[in-house]
């Protein structure tokens, strides 16, 4: 891909706002010192994975759940909106980036979540991919570590060379996720099908609306069998 092709990967957009004055603040002091692009990515990964704090309990309604420099304001978000972090904080440093989604089974939720899903399918589970070296590599800083650890789970890490995707199986070899179906990139999060999907298949998670304590979900984790 050329160097002209890249740049709607660089440019901000609506919801990858790489632009907004904390996105640009927040790439500069975690990546600013950065020997190369790939240092520079792993950097912001690992500030954005544990950073901000993973919760499904989003309102799923608004735009602003969507919005890179809200995620980082808030301090918490879920995987699209992680996603989105990530890549605006790359954009911001100069990294080509853009967002990646699947459908995904996942056998490891909340009780209370998954009663308000009423369904293991996440529809819309978020991704990030960025352009180092040669090619594009997939990043996913959606669960934080803690989270990780009450749920069983190995913390994802990323090492900038390799795809950084959910492991299939858990710390003791129960399944953890299954990819059913790949949504491909995106240059900015296709925020309207997002809501619609959400509203369509999850109808009680939307209705909820208000988001509940950034820490409800690490509280009520535990696997389920």
């Amino acid at each position: 891909m050329t160097t002209a092709s890249l740049q709607e990967f660089v440019a901000p957009s609506r919801y990858i706002d790489s632009d907004a004055d904390n996105v640009v603040a927040f790439a500069r002091r975690v990546a600013g010192a950065a020997r190369d692009a790939t240092a520079a990515a792993v950097a912001l990964y690992y500030a954005i994975r544990d950073g901000i704090v993973y919760t499904p309990y989003c309102d799923f309604r608004s735009p602003e759940t969507y919005r890179a420099s809200a995620c980082l304001a808030r301090g918490s978000g879920f995987c699209v909106a992680k996603s989105a972090l990530l890549a605006a904080a790359a954009r911001a440093a100069r990294i080509p980036a853009r967002v990646g989604f699947a459908d995904v089974r996942n056998h490891l939720s909340s009780r209370r979540l998954r009663a308000l899903m009423g369904t293991d399918v996440f529809y819309y589970h978020g991704y990030t991919e960025l352009h180092l070296g040669d090619g594009w590599v997939k990043a996913t800083p959606a669960f934080d570590r803690g989270l990780c650890e009450r749920f069983g789970v190995r913390p994802l890490e990323f090492d900038g060379l390799s795809d950084s995707l959910f492991h299939p199986y858990d710390m003791s070899g129960r399944r953890h996720m299954e990819y059913v179906r790949d949504r491909g990139p995106h240059q900015d999060v296709p925020v309207d099908a997002i809501i619609e999907t959400f509203a369509r298949c999850y109808p009680a998670l939307t209705a909820a609306g208000d988001p509940v304590a950034p820490g409800r979900f690490r509280e009520e984790a535990e696997p389920l069998s």
